[in-house]
């Protein structure tokens, strides 16, 4: 029986990009369907004191890429909300592409979606979208966390809600399904909370 993964993310989000490719080598050696789900680290951030002042600034440009995915998922549904953050991804992750709607247009270009929706980046018109799918992502990990935040249907159809991975390389091939069967057990353990270390390591190399 196919196990459902549903993964929350913000395009801009280094550790949620791994966690995505991760997931998507998870599907190639198991019994594994992905499904890709809109969150924003801006919302997440609105209002909060304490933040790095690279943080904040790196925050200001978030939404656009956020509303222009959340908008091609409305209109078009998971499976091009799948390609197109692929797109998008590459070329913010890999290519460094500044943020703007040349990287939009360019992403939505190759994934055959309309060229409209660029506009929604300026748009408040599916933002009530974006908190909705934002909330349910978070709220049973608890809202002080973020992404990569990753949902498990498990045979019975209880859900296993966790935060993470955080892992930087990805993981390939049977790697990739060692972390996914590790990951499921220890989330699957009833009051396990947090296993953590320090990140040594930069989440994309250049």
């Amino acid at each position: 029986m196919t196990t459902t993964a549903d993964m929350w993310f913000d395009p801009r989000c280094p550790w949620a990009w791994n966690a995505s490719r991760w997931l998507l080598e998870v599907e190639r050696v198991r019994d594994v369907r992905v499904r890709f789900h809109v969150m924003s680290l801006s919302v997440l951030n609105q209002g909060r004191d304490g933040l790095e002042e690279w943080y904040r600034e790196w925050l200001i440009p978030g939404m656009g890429p956020v509303r222009v995915a959340v908008a091609a998922e409305q209109k078009f549904g998971p499976e091009a909300l799948r390609d197109l953050y692929t797109a998008l991804g590459n070329r913010i992750h890999h290519e460094r592409a500044p943020i703007g709607r040349e990287l939009y247009v360019a992403a939505l270009t190759e994934v055959g979606l309309s060229l409209d929706l660029a506009d929604a980046a300026d748009s408040t018109d599916h933002d009530g979208a974006l908190l909705a799918s934002h909330h349910a992502g978070l709220e049973p990990v608890g809202e002080d966390l973020g992404t990569p935040t990753i949902h498990v249907t498990g045979p019975d159809g209880r859900v296993n809600a966790f935060f993470g991975p955080v892992v930087a390389p990805i993981p390939r091939g049977e790697a990739a399904g060692r972390l996914w069967d590790g990951v499921l057990l220890v989330s699957g353990t009833d009051g396990f909370f947090e296993l953590k270390r320090a990140r040594t390591r930069r989440p994309i190399e250049r």
